[in-house]
């Protein structure tokens, strides 16, 4: 049990509600325990010749009253049990699922492109369950099941000891049995949850990607592949049932030759004399079957914790995975956006791909820097790291003249809108996405920035306008549209520094041009770095760097690289003798 060692500090933050469960699951096996010997009593009377029928129904109905109040008091407070321990469970599920989904925002890029969503997904939900249940129904049944075993086999003693060792015996076989089938379900419950990542992640691709699925007509295929991993789940989840299925008849059987051996030893010790009376026997029959859900809770207990247990280890697997990028600053660090690139080199280490080498250029406060270049040749890539996505690999990024990993993070980000190349919208309202930008932004701001962006009169004609609800990533809106309100959002921000990565790819050029006039405008006092394909985007940046295989191969302003023979010219000439530069 380790793994679930890390649940510790749960139960000591929830101490008290613990300390008080198992005070009141002591109250209860005592008050549990009077019923078999008020039972016993009753038939100690009836069997007694020496005594009047008149006494003898009299105690009979005194032991019933007993009995009855016993067993009333003895309910409640396995109510109360049950409202102070499963609800502590509820509260570690809580405080659990909260420090999966905060550790999660924390990691890194890298550890999102290594792993899959859905494995994610069923971390943080169907882990976290039976990680629950070991904290709730698996506590509250071991604790009740020591006391009530500690309490009944300590008062059988005190009656016969002898009768006692006897009827305990098949115990050490319960033992084992339960260690051997606990591996078992430890093994198999752990395959199980792995195949249920599988699967989950499959599921979430697939409707993610269903536009894709149905433009390629392959739902056939992706049926087949989706049966094949929900057969071997079936074939794993069949495997554990059967395995745990082998709890509940030994737990009978053994409990079924313990009460043989109580009747059979009992008889034989009443005939010798041994103990007084009949009603011995029947108190340790009573006392062995109070035992019998506690033991037979103990198998299906022994199966919660070998399921928990490979949960948890799933869990920690993340949480003990450190976040590559972190905020080392805890002062705040003012931002006013100067933005310098020293021999910068980064290579992604899960592809070992070289995206930036030797990466030299500075770009003040409130200027506009402009990024070309061939696909794959880099662009996107500073973006990133001005972002601090990712640390480089070699040299310095500064922002204003300190070294990105001496500014605070939580400041740089906060101070920094983007544009992303992949425009993700939730599926929420229109105007939620774009205050997403700005939670506290008034309608009237709103509106103003989708003017900005140029989405505006979109918008308008929308029967629900800025209520509209968009599909899962913004599958209602048109590329164009989702590219929009993405810059609309980040215009919203009012950030000091603005990035901008080909977010005007899906329109046109007249809509081009519309937008980019608002942004010349907005963004006169902003530090804009703007990536694109068009020397149309490009051409009244302030500073403009055509970049291939992640060099810089020319630096300039529009009118010194249009004068000058290389890539620039000849996309300028290129895209000119297409009409596409006003």
């Amino acid at each position: 049990m380790k793994e679930l060692q890390y649940l510790n500090k749960y139960f000591i933050k929830y101490k008290y509600r613990f300390l008080l469960g198992i005070a009141i699951t002591i109250a209860a096996q005592i008050f549990k325990l009077f019923i078999p010997k008020f039972f016993g009593d009753s038939l100690r009377a009836l069997d007694n010749n020496s005594i009047s029928k008149e006494l003898a129904y009299s105690i009979l109905v005194d032991n019933f009253i007993y009995t009855l109040g016993a067993a009333l008091i003895g309910g409640f407070l396995t109510f109360l049990m049950r409202q102070t321990l499963i609800v502590m469970s509820r509260h570690i599920e809580f405080d659990l699922k909260n420090e999966i989904y905060s550790h999660y925002q924390a990691l890194s890029q890298k550890f999102y492109k290594q792993n899959r969503t859905g494995d994610l997904m069923n971390r943080i939900s169907e882990d976290v369950s039976k990680v629950r249940m070991y904290v709730g129904p698996s506590v509250m049944y071991s604790v009740n099941t020591l006391i009530i075993f500690i309490v009944v086999i300590i008062q059988m003693a005190l009656i016969s000891p002898k009768l006692t060792l006897y009827s305990l015996l098949p115990l050490p076989l319960l033992s084992y049995g339960v260690f051997k089938i606990s591996s078992k379900i430890h093994e198999k419950s752990g395959l199980f949850q792995q195949n249920l990542s599988t699967l989950s992640s499959f599921v979430q691709e697939m409707f993610s990607g269903i536009r894709v699925v149905k433009a390629y007509a392959i739902e056939d295929q992706k049926t087949k592949e989706f049966t094949a991993l929900t057969k071997d789940s079936n074939e794993k989840a069949m495997s554990l049932a059967k395995t745990n299925s082998l709890f509940g008849p030994l737990m009978i059987l053994l409990i079924g030759l313990s009460n043989l051996v109580v009747i059979y030893v009992g008889g034989m010790m009443y005939i010798n004399g041994t103990i007084p009376d009949i009603g011995v026997i029947a108190q340790f029959i009573l006392y062995i079957n109070m035992l019998t859900w506690p033991v037979a809770s103990l198998g299906w207990v022994s199966s919660l914790v070998q399921e928990a247990e490979a949960s948890q280890k799933r869990i920690n697997e993340f949480l003990k995975t450190q976040p590559d990028i972190y905020n080392s600053v805890a002062e705040h660090t003012n931002i006013d956006g100067e933005i310098c690139f020293e021999n910068v080199s980064f290579t992604y280490e899960d592809t070992n791909i070289q995206a930036l080498e030797n990466i030299s250029f500075t770009v003040k406060s409130g200027q506009t820097l402009a990024i070309l270049g061939k696909t794959g040749s880099g662009k996107s890539t500073i973006l990133s790291l001005i972002s601090r996505l990712y640390d480089v690999s070699s040299g310095t990024v500064y922002v204003d003249n300190k070294p990105i990993q001496k500014v605070n993070l939580d400041d740089l980000r906060n101070n920094i809108g983007v544009v992303p190349q992949d425009a993700f919208l939730f599926s929420d309202s229109i105007k939620n996405n774009i205050k997403f930008g700005k939670e506290n932004a008034t309608d009237e701001e709103v509106i103003e920035v989708a003017k900005k962006a140029y989405v505006h009169h979109n918008i308008e004609n929308f029967t629900n306008k800025y209520d509209t609800i968009l599909g899962e990533r913004g599958i209602t809106l048109s590329g164009g549209q989702k590219q929009r309100v993405s810059i609309a959002r980040a215009l919203i921000k009012d950030a000091p520094i603005l990035l901008l990565d080909d977010c005007l790819s899906a329109v046109d050029t007249e809509t081009e041009e519309a937008i980019l006039n608002n942004l010349m405008d907005f963004c006169k006092n902003k530090t804009t770095i703007l990536v694109s394909h068009r020397v149309s985007s490009a051409k009244n940046a302030d500073i403009i760097i055509i970049l291939e295989d992640g060099k810089i191969i020319q630096q300039g302003s529009h009118n010194q690289l249009i004068n000058t023979e290389g890539y620039y010219k000849e996309l300028y000439n290129k895209q000119l003798s297409e009409k596409e530069i006003v």
